[in-house]
């Protein structure tokens, strides 16, 4: 047998080989008019890549991972780790390759054309065979591989197209990204002709000032290129002239070749509609190469923006503004496909990124799908572009491995070459995580002189020295930075670059604590201009329990609002049997796996709100515009004022004529009730028009102001009844299946684990809180219950007033914490209710989840929802489901019977199914039974959530502290 030239050169132990046979990328979009590949390949699965093909053949989906296909190499989840122990460049004996096969009918009318194969993404290492010869080999599993045809196939015949695909690598090594791995052929494939004569490159360069240069470079497969050849440019219709001066000087530079023909386009568009996040105005550029003759040979079409970014001072500006980056971090992810997403899935995911605040996108830890920056010029983003080069596990030795310098240069300058003409790209990154060595200098070089119109940043660089003008990042864009050390760097007056942070706010599980005093601080320090939440999406594959694979593409449709349907469920690290693995931490986004927003994403709405209120006693509201460009014409809005005691009423609003940053005060819209209670008013702004991401209508922001307290609570009559309590001091009541007792603990969330509060948590025993009866009292009606619950290092007492009156039984409650109870998860009462109590209704912040330290998008008023919505389903189950500074609220059947609870003062209140012991115990949701009643908390203290599952945890004031608390409450049966 001879042996196959592109085996023997062994490219998957080769790091200093990144391609064979490979063309060189470019700014071109091919997709139109190209013959499509996708679809059902034949396919083998071989244990490594020197084991023979043989006959035995099974099908795949192409684009898709074998991975999540069916066959027995499953997908495998790692934050830090390499799923394998080899040192770099060093990949398993065992090394799942797999091979993919189809016939492909040439079309007859190509003769004479050039045949270009594209393959959009493969993962780790390509091999292309076509009949049988070698074609080529390409690395980097997020970028297209194109290999030319023309000598290989034959126009108007079949041929085999092989694609032997290597899972793991050298290349591995430095895609060691946050996420699971897989392998196959994860983007589109497709086979496209264009006449020999052809466009081998568009760089397009604009100014605010309408300034355009389009140079174009040109070449001829057959080598020397044709005379007479020129090329013409249309923007938006209106023809764009060609640079003589550009050519004069081509035609004195000897250095010039006869094979590569360059010409420049400029023109200067009169009043030119400038492109921004906000404004996202396109231009149609069609450019055209043309024979000697006239006739086009070639054509190119591109959606530009007139725009310019930089860097002044301390300052990152797009056309001359200062702009906040309210971003997120996003990977390609589908919760059936796995790394294959759709073009309408792409477009859902920027269009639910709009409608929740957010103006940019890093492209974390790659460059995204071609469609992404397409949809994202379109609709309004400013995307940091990041380079496929992360060595998590071994990133000390990578940045300075010469053996890695070709991979470093080839994966930065490719995806620049590819993304180069999006206006949506405003920052170029070197990559993500892999320490900061001479390989990133000689990318940030080859960078910095291709493309001098864009800034360049990098983490690992920028966290050597946030001001360090010697290193590779123009940006000081560190993660997870706590608030205190950004504003410390402001402050100090050695910044010289903007701070961004690359990563920050920590979505996994219930997280995202003190997102609005991130925020507030950002926009009250200059030299903060904001960052990229980690990160959009919740990494969940659908799986089925029957066999515990990915359900793949059959399960669509078993899904919705974030849960699974019977028999499958959410897999995270360790659910298909994959060692090592990192569990659920890749369970971190601020969406569920099926794009169900989280709670946590009406806390972003709200802080990035266009429109923000502020009142002013006596003089009125002072309304707002916090955009960057635009007004406030393409918005609308109502106004809603929230009475304590007096329901909701509503007014039309009319918003000023504001430009950006503009205010203006208008007189309050309601005259206020006599009676003195607590009174909110919120405009609820909505789209005034359909708009390319939302139709008219949708929710925009719902900013809110108080307009008066609460008045101090009168003292309520002793009513003449009496309250039942039983031999152990408890409670008893109709109502009650389980009566109110001291709750210090919650089920741990993500952060709470991670962070260590979690374990310390259960080593002081406040999850099995041992109840003892001191004191049983009876006085006036009233009955006094002292009762000592023993943790592991000391007593708390309890004391708890139960007094009827008019409205009920009211429960007087205190609680003494000893000082080595120092950080407790809450304090409060907790009870259960009889079944059937299956709605709530209160007066509190709302209608979605919420807690002290992220309540900014839970406006204040009058609420309602059935018991089983008011749980959060996150990932891993934990504590969720909490409304904060709830006044009051009821429990009531279909018949109108239930309780009703008033609170003393706003408190956090919990009403879900679950005992936080259920939730602790579980893994997932599917081992989860509800419970027939309801389990009540409520808490006179209750912890912040923080980030502390990676980055600083929840902020002082949201600690609850040792000593005494005191809380109080009447139940009142309706």
């Amino acid at each position: 047998m001879i042996p196959d030239p592109l085996i023997a050169l062994r490219p998957w132990e080769a790091p200093e080989v990144t391609s064979w046979g490979r063309l060189p990328m470019c700014a071109l979009d091919r997709r139109s008019g190209a013959l499509s590949l996708d679809g059902e390949w034949r396919f083998q699965l071989l244990t490594s890549p020197d084991s023979p093909v043989t006959g035995s053949w099974s099908s795949q989906h192409v684009p898709g991972a074998w991975t999540l296909q069916g066959t027995d190499d499953l997908p495998q989840y790692t934050n830090v780790r390499m799923p394998f122990p080899e040192f770099p460049p060093g990949s398993p004996a065992a090394n799942p390759t797999g091979v993919y096969e189809r016939e492909v009918d040439v079309p007859g009318e190509w003769a004479g054309r050039r045949i270009v194969l594209q393959v959009g993404a493969a993962e780790s290492v390509l091999l292309v065979h076509v009949d049988g010869r070698p074609v080529g080999i390409s690395k980097d599993s997020h970028l297209a591989a194109e290999f030319e045809l023309s000598d290989v196939v034959r126009p108007g015949q079949r041929a085999t197209v092989r694609l032997t695909v290597v899972k793991w690598s050298d290349a591995s090594h430095i895609e060691d990204q946050d996420q699971w791995w897989h392998g196959g052929v994860t983007r589109s494939v497709l086979l496209y002709a264009t006449d020999p004569l052809h466009l081998a490159d568009v760089t397009v360069r604009t100014r605010l000032d309408g300034g355009l240069r389009v140079d174009c470079r040109v070449r001829d497969a057959g080598g020397t290129l044709p005379e007479g050849w020129h090329v013409t440019g249309e923007l938006d219709g209106r023809l764009i002239a060609q640079d003589t001066e550009f050519d004069r000087a081509n035609a004195e530079d000897e250095r010039v070749s006869d094979f590569l023909g360059e010409v420049r386009l400029a023109a200067t568009v009169p009043e030119v509609r400038a492109w921004t996040a906000e404004t996202p105005e396109l231009y149609d550029l069609t450019v055209r190469l043309h024979r000697a003759d006239g006739s086009v040979a070639d054509t190119s079409h591109h959606r530009i923006g007139f725009r310019e970014v930089e860097i002044r001072g301390r300052d990152l500006l797009l056309n001359g503004e200062r702009i906040y980056i309210r971003g997120v971090n996003r990977h390609d992810f589908h919760p059936l496909t796995g790394r294959t997403v759709s073009h309408e899935e792409m477009r859902a995911d920027l269009v639910t990124l709009k409608r929740f605040g957010f103006n940019a996108i890093r492209t974390s830890h790659y460059p995204s799908d071609p469609s992404l920056y397409d949809l994202a010029d379109e609709l309004g983003f400013y995307v940091v572009d990041e380079a496929d080069i992360e060595s998590h596990d071994h990133a000390h030795e990578i940045a300075d491995d010469p053996r890695y310098l070709n991979a470093f240069v080839d994966r930065v300058s490719r995806m620049v070459l590819r993304d180069k003409n999006h206006p949506s790209v405003i920052i170029w990154s070197l990559g993500n995580e892999s320490d900061y060595g001479a390989n990133h200098d000689a990318a940030a070089g080859w960078l910095r002189r291709h493309d001098p119109t864009r800034p360049v940043q990098y983490e690992g660089a920028a966290k050597l020295g946030w001001g360090d003008p010697t290193v590779a990042s123009d940006i000081a864009c560190p993660m997870y930075a706590p608030i205190e050390d950004c504003i410390a760097h402001a402050l100090s007056g050695e910044q010289i670059k903007p701070l961004i942070q690359c990563e920050y706010s920590h979505a996994m599980g219930n997280s995202n604590g003190t997102l609005a005093d991130h925020w507030a601080t950002i926009e009250s320090t200059p030299g903060l201009q904001g960052g990229f939440i980690w990160e959009f999406w919740d990494h969940g594959i659908l799986q089925r329990l029957s066999d515990g694979k990915p359900a793949g593409r059959e399960g669509a449709g078993l899904y919705e609002n974030g849960v699974t349907a019977p028999g499958h469920r959410w897999a995270y690290g360790g659910d298909f049997g994959d060692e090592p693995n990192d569990g659920v931490f890749c369970a971190d986004g601020m969406v569920f796996p099926d794009r169900t927003p989280k709670p946590a994403m009406y806390e972003h709405r709200e802080i990035a709100a266009p429109v923000r209120l502020k009142h002013i006693p006596h003089e009125g509201i002072v309304i707002g515009n916090h955009q960057h460009f635009r007004d406030l014409d393409w918005l609308a809005a109502e106004w809603e004022l929230s009475l304590a005691d007096g329901g909701t009423l509503t007014a039309p609003a009319e918003l000023p004529d504001l430009g950006p940053g503009g205010t203006a005060t208008v007189p309050l819209p309601f005259e206020l009730p006599a009676d003195g209670g607590e009174a909110w008013l919120t405009l609820r702004v909505t789209t005034a028009r359909d708009e390319p991401w939302a139709p008219g209508g949708t929710v925009v922001c719902l900013p809110q102001v108080r307009l008066r307290t609460a008045p101090e609570s009168k003292p309520v009559p002793v009513a003449d009844h009496h309250v039942e309590v039983d031999t152990d001091g408890l409670l008893v009541h109709p109502l009650l299946t389980a009566a109110p007792t001291l709750s210090l603990w919650r089920a741990p969330t993500d952060n709470d684990e991670l962070g260590g509060m979690g374990p310390r948590w259960r080593a002081w025993g406040l999850d099995v809180l041992v109840r003892k009866v001191v004191e049983v009292r009876r006085s006036d009606g009233s009955v006094t219950v002292l009762a000592d619950y023993a943790t592991e290092v000391g007593d708390v007492r309890h004391v708890q007033v139960f007094t009827p009156d008019e409205n009920g039984i009211r429960v007087e409650e205190s609680a003494e914490l000893p000082d080595t109870l120092g950080d407790v998860a809450r304090v409060g009462s907790v009870f259960e209710t009889v079944a059937g109590l299956d709605l709530m209704e209160w007066y509190g912040a709302g209608p979605w989840e919420s807690y002290p330290d992220r309540s900014t998008g839970a406006p204040v008023g009058h609420h309602s929802g059935a018991v089983d919505e008011l749980f959060t389903p996150y990932l891993r189950p934990q504590e969720s489901g909490g409304r904060h500074g709830v006044r009051r609220f009821t429990l009531s059947a279909p018949d109108a019977t239930g309780l009703t609870v008033r609170l003393d003062e706003p408190r956090q209140v919990s009403v879900t199914r679950y005992r936080a012991e259920d939730l602790a115990r579980a893994r997932h949701h599917d081992e989860l039974v509800p419970r027939s009643g309801c389990v009540v908390h409520i808490d006179a203290a209750h912890r912040g959530l923080g980030t502390a599952s990676c980055g600083p945890d929840t902020s002082a004031p949201y600690l609850v502290p040792p000593g005494s608390h005191r809380w109080s409450w009447t139940l009142r049966a309706l």
